[in-house]
């Protein structure tokens, strides 16, 4: 009875010391990044979002008054979209084979084959300063985010029209979908979060984001349910989509204005630009967060997307000069514009 009892006791600590290496294999986190090259690309004007497609893997770059595009394997410019008047964001709709760029200075919509680059169609008639742009695959409706009108209008690419308007709280910023009819859109001025029905089009819910002060990017994690607002005070809140309460709040970087989550690695990267790094969070679980790391990027580079292969990001920048313009916003130096990789080694 010893012998058996010595036994049973041996094989559970024997189990355990087979599978400790094991467990400690799929805990490991993955490597944190760093920046791997700069593109440099030059060129006249401001910019703002950039898009992925991650079928072709190419990379959109807003540009002023044009839109580049990446080649990001081949690492090099493959093609330009042409007359996209101050356009701030880039919609991928993959099912159409249609890009659709927001324009901001022209209160536009620039439809284009995401095959040629080639634009098709212009489609007038958004709000004033159309910024983040969204394409809604359940309804195949594209919706722009009007900073100065405080609305969003619903186009359908079918008709090449707007068919709706969407009255908000307050000046819209970066917007998400959940690809199964819900939009959402952070209120910079009233720092809020909207949900929008697509198939309805009204706005579903307001929520607070307080203490949050001018939420600008967002990203959301599907599967959790949890949308990540990043502030400029320096915070990052995470709410839950399905009745909007705070989960979590986690200390980001100066002037962040982009947030990306990469599913696969339960990761969050916040473009910081003020400070010119991104934080990079650690999702624990749906409700637990942690900073992993302050990665160097480029003071400007407060913008990116995620290549969800290759766990990469592209942000873009440009160096500042030491004068400032009349608006109050830094010079540029003249050439310095480019587009960072920030990926593991």
């Amino acid at each position: 009875m010893q012998t058996q009892r010595l036994l049973r006791s041996l094989v559970p600590a024997a189990l355990a010391l087979l599978l400790a290496p094991v467990a400690g294999r799929a805990a490991s986190p993955a490597p944190v990044p760093r920046l791997l090259s700069t593109l440099p690309l030059g060129g006249a004007g401001g910019w703002d979002y950039l898009s992925f497609d991650a079928a072709p893997r190419h990379l959109f770059v807003s540009r002023g008054d044009r839109v580049l595009v990446i080649d990001v394997d081949a690492n090099r410019q493959i093609g330009t979209v042409a007359d996209t008047p101050g356009v701030h964001g880039i919609a991928i709709a993959d099912d159409l084979q249609r890009g659709f760029t927001s324009n901001g200075r022209s209160a536009s919509v620039t439809e284009f084959d995401l095959r040629t680059f080639k634009p098709l169609a212009t489609i007038g008639g958004t709000g004033e300063n159309p910024d983040a742009i969204v394409y809604d695959a359940p309804s195949q409706h594209v919706l722009t985010f009007n900073g100065r009108s405080h609305s969003a209008s619903v186009i359908d690419p079918a008709r090449d029209a707007v068919i709706a308007t969407i009255a908000l709280p307050g000046k819209p910023e970066f917007a998400v979908s959940d690809g199964a009819g819900h939009i959402y859109d952070n209120i910079e001025d009233k720092s809020e979060l909207v949900e929008i029905d697509t198939a309805a089009n009204t706005v579903l819910h307001v929520w607070p984001l307080a203490p949050c002060e001018s939420p600008s990017g967002l990203a959301i994690d599907v599967a959790h349910q949890r949308l990540f607002s990043v502030c400029d005070n320096r915070l990052m809140v995470v709410t839950d989509a399905r009745d909007g309460h705070q989960v979590a709040r986690v200390p980001i970087g100066d002037g962040p204005d982009g947030v990306v989550f990469d599913a696969a690695q339960s990761m969050i990267y916040s473009a910081n630009g003020g400070s010119g790094t991104i934080t990079a969070i650690h999702q624990d679980d749906a409700d637990h967060y942690r900073v992993r790391a302050t990665l160097a990027t480029q003071v400007s580079a407060r913008t990116l997307t995620l290549d969800p292969k290759l766990h990469r990001l592209y942000l873009s920048a440009a160096r500042f000069g030491s004068a400032r313009q009349p608006n109050g916003r830094h010079t540029i130096v003249p050439g310095s514009f480019a587009v960072l990789t920030v990926g593991q080694p």
